[in-house]
């Protein structure tokens, strides 16, 4: 074991002597007196450098942080999916390739890591798909539900199934022992669009760290019921940027259909809008969530002009929130279907997420870079 002087450890940790000894008093450094001088005191190498790296890695972090958050790198390790050279895959698992077989369920016993069967229970008497019945039986949860900390994962994977099963009521109102995607067909009376809506419910159920994933974590962080992550999800993936993208995507079709879609298009990026339909940060030759799931239904001819124009225009190909917009205009479902099945999806990973987030045993809390008017001092004497 190798010890340094107080100098050593001052040049190795960069700070003042003060810090080294509250380091000391806290049990972070490990010291002992000099055996040549009983006055002065020797601290653990080992100890020294571990709190080094530390620090410079704090100051690392202060310097990229803001860009991190924002399409950066990673800021949680997960073990649920990722996105890489192209494709997405759930638990190793490429998602594509799984919406040919799979349903949400099956989905989500794979991203749950083992669930157990969990479409059962009453159902809630809705007839049709509703998101305001969804928040609604969810909000009712929150304030019943256990938090999460301190129960095991087989308990907390019977509560996710409860909790999937509160929100397929809702979004999916149907015999409990119908697989959702049947269910959601019955409930819209479009029969043929089954498959289709499984394909797209298993390729909706997750997709790493964005934004309502996000926020389902830091609330379980804080040891929230699963309930109250999922609700946290559910407001946030309610917005334009997230899962009410589909509603920019029908304003595009709209407006190219009176202007035709050239002229729709260039509006749209003359007055500064983004275009919803195409392009996605994380897929640079494509969404590959669109590409599994156009081929499986007739493209309307008005999304098909968008869809031909706008890839010659912008040099991106249309994403996940066109290929719902189309599903739905293809199959005449109503028009909030694409955010009710991005939410019954989605809501398989969200629980995936708070049950992970929740076994980390961390919570998420940030800090902030202040950049407002300076503190005031206090000027007492």
């Amino acid at each position: 074991m190798s010890w340094l002087t107080a100098e050593e450890a001052l040049q190795a940790l960069k700070t003042k002597p003060q810090t080294l000894y509250a380091n000391v008093s806290r049990g972070r450094i490990h010291a002992k007196p000099d055996p040549s001088d009983p006055r002065r005191s020797l601290y653990q190498a080992s100890d020294v450098q571990r709190l080094a790296e530390r620090h410079a890695g704090r100051r690392k972090a202060e310097t990229v942080a803001a860009e991190t958050i924002r399409w950066g790198d990673p800021v949680l390790p997960s073990a649920i999916s990722t996105i890489t050279g192209g494709r997405l895959f759930y638990r190793g698992r490429d998602a594509a390739d799984f919406a040919d077989v799979a349903t949400l369920e099956q989905t989500a016993a794979l991203l749950w890591n083992g669930a157990e069967a969990f479409l059962s229970g009453s159902r809630t008497g809705n007839t049709s798909p509703s998101l305001q019945a969804a928040f609604r039986a969810l909000a009712g949860r929150v304030t019943s539900d256990l938090p999460s900390l301190g129960r095991s994962q087989a308990a907390l994977r019977r509560e996710a199934g409860g909790v999937l099963c509160t929100l397929a009521d809702a979004l999916a109102p149907g015999p409990p022992e119908q697989p959702l995607h049947l269910r959601l067909a019955a409930s819209w009376r479009r029969p043929d669009a089954a498959d289709c809506l499984r394909r797209a419910l298993v390729l909706m159920a997750d997709h790493e760290l964005n934004a309502s994933t996000f926020a389902a974590r830091v609330t379980a962080s804080a040891g929230a019921a699963l309930s109250a992550a999922v609700l946290s999800g559910l407001a946030t993936l309610t917005g334009p940027l997230h899962g009410a993208a589909w509603q920019g995507v029908d304003a595009l079709i709209e407006a190219a259909a009176a202007l035709g879609a050239e002229q729709a298009i260039r509006r749209t990026l003359a007055q500064g809008n983004r275009l919803s339909a195409f392009g996605h940060p994380l897929y640079p030759d494509g969404d590959i969530r669109a590409l599994a799931l156009l081929p499986h239904f007739p493209l309307p001819p008005q999304f098909a002009a968008v869809r031909e124009t706008g890839e010659e225009m912008v040099g991106e190909r249309v994403n996940v929130d066109f290929a719902l917009a189309a599903m739905a205009a293809a199959f005449d479902l109503p028009r909030e279907a694409p955010i009710i099945i991005f939410s019954l999806a989605r809501s398989a990973g969200w629980l995936a997420h708070a049950m992970e987030q929740i076994d980390s045993g961390e919570l998420i809390r940030p800090r902030a870079r202040y950049v407002g008017p300076a503190p005031e001092t206090d000027r007492r004497t």
